[in-house]
């Protein structure tokens, strides 16, 4: 099942319609750190003009070319250190177009079923920014273990698979559930939703395939309730007011 939901979501991944969304979210990414290495690097200038005159009062000659070259250091150390954040922004970016992935599954795998229902702009946000939140943290937990041989690798994968996962099946149940019965159903299946969670962070840890994970996983998710749901007919808020998250 969980399988065959990635295989599907790989194949609607490099769709026209899904690629077009691709390049939407890479191309507001990169203007988005562009902007960022822009205003951190004049800020970083503006900061340190002033230790600059307490350090050479009078401003000597050679000032301004160690000020050019601060500049040239701090542009190297910001690009450094968004290329850390490619990831991250990638994702909070492209937590606002996981509908528009949606739309794409459900209409060319589910063309006879009833289309979902588009998150408001709001939860769409709030959505976006959890991800954010959960690759952030996912990654910071499995930094601190980085020490202890072999279980920082665990980590990575427990953590990752358990949050991604929920986040992301979360996101494909609301559109057909409320917030509360989607939360519900993801605890039933909570051990198909980690093992699908797993595989997203496979993915995750990938460089630069790791861009995809956001599309990836809204489409695969997507594909897994569709599924769950086919086999758990019955299930309603009150049946599955039992489990806990």
């Amino acid at each position: 099942m969980i399988l065959d939901a990635a295989r599907l979501s790989l194949a609607n991944l490099f769709a026209p319609e899904t690629r077009s969304v691709f390049w939407k979210v890479l191309g507001l990414t990169l203007l988005a750190l562009a902007a960022l290495w822009f205003c951190l690097r004049e800020l970083f200038i503006w900061l340190a003009l002033p230790w600059l005159d307490a350090l050479m009062p009078g401003t000597p000659a050679w000032a301004g070319w160690l000020t050019f070259v601060l500049g040239i250091f701090a542009s190297l150390g910001l690009a450094l250190a968004l290329a850390l954040l490619l990831a991250p922004v990638t994702a909070l970016i492209a937590g606002l177009f996981l509908d528009d992935v949606a739309e794409v599954v459900e209409a060319r795998d589910y063309p006879n079923e009833p289309a979902g229902r588009p998150l408001p702009l709001g939860e769409a946000m709030v959505g976006s920014a959890k991800f954010l939140g959960v690759v952030i943290l996912g990654n910071i937990l499995a930094l601190f273990l980085l020490l202890v041989p072999g279980v920082n690798l665990i980590a990575f994968f427990l953590v990752n698979g358990y949050l991604l996962g929920r986040e992301f099946f979360e996101f494909a149940a609301m559109r057909y559930r409320s917030p509360a019965e989607a939360r519900l159903f993801r605890a039933k299946h909570r051990s198909t939703v980690f093992l699908a969670g797993l595989l997203l962070a496979a993915f995750l840890a990938v460089p630069f395939l790791n861009l995809l994970t956001p599309l990836f996983a809204a489409g695969m998710m997507v594909h897994l309730h569709k599924k769950l749901s086919a086999s758990d007919p019955g299930f309603s808020l009150t049946s599955g007011s039992t489990a806990s998250a």
